[in-house]
């Protein structure tokens, strides 16, 4: 039988790979806002850049500086043994598969998506795409290990993503966590990200300690991913997916915290949706905002944090 995307990534864990680092923090001067917002029933965190901290500060298919795009390439060609069923050109392996890469993700991007919202492209489907050019060259998929062609094109866009940003949990998110799960609020994600992203999350937490059970922390209407919903943030689209899920769990919007460190693609649209807001100003890194925008009252948030652990000020039982 093969293993499940969690069992994959505990066994690339045994073998001790090198893996890039997220850089140090830098800190910035803020001053926290952190006063009880009645009534708040559940909290949904951005992913990356808020729960994790992450190369770039939010996570991206098409890395700022190319130079890491390479390496994360040619990590993957030869960890999958892709070089000798490509359609191969002169130089290293990456350079034979970063122009396919890049087409790929932009016709991906030309999907028609609804006015006003900005399409997403899964990074699964840009691997599927790019593993169907090695079977025309006999490439063979270890099933046993890997699964089917579906099942092998996640695991390689999870490897592949490992070497192309790293991800670490942001101090106090667990105990953060833990704290809200202990007061029955209900927690989710509302976030850009891929189908690997819950494993990803739920691993760098285990590093900093343990979480409740999932059933207790999550529910499935609570957990709204842009690869899922085929566009990411800002498409308004998004925002009202998730309102219209957390009524079904009989939630309103106003009872809803939306927790990111990017005020204008993320919290303007949410606080639009109906929803409360927070502005994690915890490093620089990510951190996104205008300061018209951080301080005109139709859009600025009603809560900043400078860490997690200030989520328990905010949201207190009723």
């Amino acid at each position: 039988m093969s293993h499940s995307l969690a069992e994959y990534a505990d066994l690339l864990d045994q073998r001790r790979l090198i893996w890039p680092r997220v850089p140090a923090s830098i800190s910035v001067a803020a001053t926290p806002s952190i006063k009880p917002l009645p009534g708040i029933r559940a909290v949904l965190w951005d992913v990356y850049g808020t729960l994790l901290r992450i190369t770039e500060g939010k996570y991206s298919i098409l890395p700022a500086e190319e130079l890491r795009l390479q390496i994360a390439l040619d990590k993957t060609i030869h960890e999958f043994n892709m070089w000798n069923h490509m359609y191969r050109k002169p130089g290293p392996p990456w350079q034979s598969m970063i122009g396919i890469y890049r087409s790929t993700i932009e016709r991906l991007q030309m999907r028609a998506a609804s006015r006003g919202d900005v399409t997403e492209v899964s990074l699964v489907e840009v691997w599927g795409t790019l593993i169907e050019k090695l079977f025309e060259k006999e490439y063979v998929i270890d099933e046993d290990q890997y699964g089917d062609a579906d099942e092998f094109a996640e695991k390689v866009a999870y490897f592949f993503h490992c070497c192309l940003q790293a991800v670490e949990a942001r101090e106090g998110a667990v105990r953060a966590m833990t704290s809200l799960s202990g007061q029955g609020i209900l927690q989710g994600c509302l976030s850009d990200g891929q189908s690997f992203t819950l494993v990803q999350l739920l691993r760098a937490l285990s590093f900093q300690g343990e979480l409740p059970p999932l059933f207790e922390v999550f529910r499935r209407n609570s957990l709204v991913f842009s690869y899922a919903a085929g566009v990411r943030k800002p498409s308004k689209s998004l925002f009202i997916h998730a309102v219209e899920n957390l009524k079904l769990e009989g939630i309103a919007p106003e009872q809803v915290l939306h927790v990111s460190c990017r005020l204008m693609t993320d919290l303007v649209p949410a606080k639009a949706a109906g929803m409360k807001t927070a502005l994690l100003v915890a490093e620089k890194s990510g951190l996104e905002y205008s300061a018209d925008v951080l301080k005109a009252p139709a859009t600025r948030p009603d809560r900043l944090l400078t860490e997690l652990s200030q989520i328990t000020s905010i949201v207190v039982p009723s």
